[in-house]
């Protein structure tokens, strides 16, 4: 049986919305704010290597005809004029639990019943802001740990006979 792939769905506005540090940034620039999560996402996605899919409600601007574009390694669906964001993500979560594991990012207590229904796995935006901090440390922990400690790097480039001589000459001993 081949591995399923996983996805990763995000209310856009219901996480900006429901964290802090996005809620006050969108205050000032909805724009800007867009930009933070996504670079979050894009982060995100490159740790865990899953396919991730932002959503954001356009369903109230006349004749809007949606758009799908891609953000460094990320889709950004902006819905189309009478479409929300919890509708693209119900149907679009429908069509992959069929075959691959899906995750929704929201908070919208009635979309997460709807798509746990649909075979998707349900995270708050509370609970994925928590898993994005878990995972940005442990990214930093694991890049400390792999950073080589070396009292000379430049040793390792040189022949065995002349690191001799500079470590002698070093030493004071020749």
């Amino acid at each position: 049986m081949s591995k399923r792939a996983e996805y990763l769905l995000v209310d856009g506005y219901n996480v900006i919305f429901a964290w802090n540090d996005l809620r006050e940034t969108a205050a000032s620039s909805l724009e800007d704010a867009r930009i933070k999560l996504l670079d979050i996402l894009c982060d995100y996605q490159g740790y865990k290597q899953n396919y991730v899919i932002a959503v954001f409600d356009a369903h109230q601007i006349r004749g809007g005809v949606g758009s799908v574009e891609v953000y460094n390694n990320i889709e950004v669906v902006f819905t189309k004029e009478a479409e929300t964001a919890d509708n693209f993500i119900e149907r679009t979560a429908a069509g992959l639990a069929k075959h691959d594991k899906v995750r929704v990012v929201t908070s919208d207590y009635t979309e997460q019943i709807i798509i746990m229904g649909r075979g998707a796995v349900r995270v708050s935006a509370n609970d994925f802001h928590q898993e994005i901090k878990t995972l940005r440390a442990e990214a930093q922990k694991q890049f400390l740990n792999k950073r080589p400690v070396k009292v000379n790097p430049l040793m390792d480039l040189l022949d065995e006979k002349t690191a001799k001589l500079l470590e002698d000459m070093r030493r004071n001993r020749g």
